[in-house]
């Protein structure tokens, strides 16, 4: 019997969260939907989902999908190769004509056998087939799903709360959309990071916060990056800056930017800033 204990989310120490946020998150819960949130890496969206389980005490249970990934795969596994081996040399304590010993439960399935509600991330789903993403609703929806090696339905014990992340790199199917509440988080903007690093780095200063911020847009800006440095990235640029006794502000003040691979993660992208900020050295 699913049970829907329903706990109002209000945000978490180290996440900053908006009010339309907040609102969409509640509203998901209540109405027991899929969470849908689409923005490009580094705007929260994985974050969200960790802030959650954080804040009404609940375990979190991560599906990183792969593009190669069954829908069986989400649910649970039969691991036929450890039978045939127990079955072989018989040092096994379980007994190998119990096909449901050699049962594991996939991360869905997780979700589902859990003794307490948990928060359910399903991560990067535009990874996944058009028909991995319409079959697992369907098991979202009757919050049960079948074992077929040994006849058995798992039935959720509690709903999870489902937090379901695209990064937009390829289209849902319109059935897919229309059975998850949707939110586009959108990249932070100057002032609502200003407010993220303040959570991060109480201590920074003013002068310091908003000569790294000044630094980190302009760079975002640059023609021909590929992957833009993302609030991740930000945050351990700036925790690079206070780990290093060197550092001074002049050296933003007057263009140099340390640390560039913590801020580009790809070769080309070093490669344009490098050349843009040299350039502005000139």
């Amino acid at each position: 019997m699913v049970q829907n204990n329903f706990s109002r989310f209000k945000g978490a120490d180290k996440y900053v969260l908006d009010d339309e946020l907040a609102e969409i998150v509640n509203v998901s819960m209540a109405l027991e939907m899929p969470l849908l949130l689409k923005g490009e890496p580094g705007t929260g969206k994985t974050m969200l989902a960790y802030a959650i389980a954080d804040s009404l005490n609940m375990p979190l249970i991560v599906l990183n999908v792969k593009s190669s990934m069954k829908l069986v795969d989400a649910l649970y596994q039969y691991d036929t190769l450890t039978r045939l081996n127990d079955s072989r040399f018989g040092d096994s304590s379980r007994d190998v004509s119990d096909i449901e010993e050699y049962i594991k439960m996939g991360k869905i399935g997780q979700a589902f056998v859990a003794d307490t509600r948990t928060v359910l991330l399903i991560d990067e789903i535009d990874k996944a087939d058009t028909d991995f993403q319409d079959d697992m609703l369907d098991v979202l929806d009757q919050m049960e799903f079948d074992i077929i090696e040994i006849d058995k339905t798992i039935s959720a014990r509690h709903r999870p709360v489902i937090i379901i992340t695209s990064n937009a790199k390829k289209d849902l199917s319109d059935p897919f959309l229309g059975r998850c509440n949707f939110h586009h988080i959108a990249f932070p903007g100057e002032d609502t990071m200003r407010m993220i690093i303040d959570v991060h780095f109480p201590d920074l200063g003013r002068e310091t916060t908003d000569a790294c911020i000044k630094t980190f847009y302009g760079l975002r800006k640059l023609e021909g990056i590929e992957k833009k440095p993302a609030t991740r990235e930000l945050i351990n640029w700036i925790r690079a800056l206070k780990a290093d006794p060197d550092f001074k502000l002049s050296l933003l003040d007057r263009g140099d930017v340390p640390y560039l691979g913590v801020l580009y993660k790809k070769s080309p992208d070093m490669k344009v800033a490098t050349g843009a900020i040299s350039r502005h050295r000139g």
